[in-house]
């Protein structure tokens, strides 16, 4: 799915506040009522937001993704396990990119016996977390703050990043289909994590059970852009055979590490 830039912002504007005026949005923007509305016809479309009387309403059809701090107590045990997992993974010295999540917070703390990370992220949270290792070079992307979880998104964030190439991309995600994609809930994360694969060796994403299956209504990519899974459980029988047509690999406590190509993927490489 993709949407011109003003799209975005009157997407980003009904998402923060639930409902807005064609009026306030017009202002918001600094354009007519007419340009509004013509921007706002895609949108209804595509079911991402409900046309009401003067305005426009967030879609029904989408369940809003729950608060960063909410979100940071729930399936504590899960991300324990996957994150356990990830420290596995990285090693001392690695370079490494981490999107802002519920999850990568999690990956952030089971690092902290880790030295000499060159690290770059959009979440202050994370990068609170990993710059309190001195030996640490933390790196953290400017743009516009996001009050909810106080990460940075848009052009300044997306064009900081590409500054550097790393070892690892390290992604949290809000689902993941049995079509074979990798979704999300917001437009700048989606954005976001796409700059960040391009700038990565190998991307890992770091998925609970609960993402299996879960569409959610906004892709990052497909299955064959990302290298490895690291999840609590395994996936369902029909996602795990699309992750190894993909040759992504998993790893999860019941199954360890299910080869499905040899890292680092060479051919995904010479692809992207």
């Amino acid at each position: 799915m993709r949407l011109q830039k003003r799209q975005n912002q009157i997407l980003a504007s009904v998402r923060s506040r639930g409902a807005c005026s064609i009026v306030e949005l017009a202002a918001e923007l600094d354009v007519s009522d007419e340009t509004i509305r013509r921007n706002i016809k895609p949108l209804v479309r595509q079911g991402l937001v409900d046309k009401v009387h003067g305005g426009i309403v967030l879609s029904q059809q989408q369940e809003p993704e729950p608060p960063f701090e909410k979100r940071m107590h729930e399936q504590v045990e899960a991300k324990q396990t996957i994150s356990t997992l990830v420290a596995e993974i990285i090693h001392d010295g690695d370079s490494i990119m981490l999107d802002t999540g519920s999850t990568t917070a999690y990956v952030a703390r089971a690092l902290g016996g880790h030295r000499d990370l060159s690290v770059v992220t959009n979440c202050t949270e994370i990068a609170r977390t990993l710059a309190r290792e001195p030996s640490n070079r933390v790196h953290l992307c400017g743009g516009a703050l996001r009050p909810d979880d106080w990460a940075t998104f848009g052009s300044a964030a997306i064009e900081f990043v590409r500054q550097f190439h790393v070892n690892y991309a390290i992604l949290s995600i809000g689902g993941i289909t049995e079509s074979g994609s990798f979704m999300d809930y917001h437009l700048e994360e989606a954005e976001f994590s796409r700059a960040v694969i391009a700038q990565a060796k190998q991307t890992i994403v770091v998925a609970d059970h609960t993402k299996f299956g879960n569409p959610n209504f906004i892709q990052v990519c497909d299955f064959d852009a990302v290298d490895l899974v690291v999840a609590d459980r395994p996936p369902p029988a029909s996602i795990a055979a699309r992750l190894r047509d993909a040759g992504v690999d998993l790893v999860c406590p019941d199954s360890g590490k299910v080869s499905a190509g040899t890292p680092p993927h060479a051919e995904k490489q010479a692809a992207r």
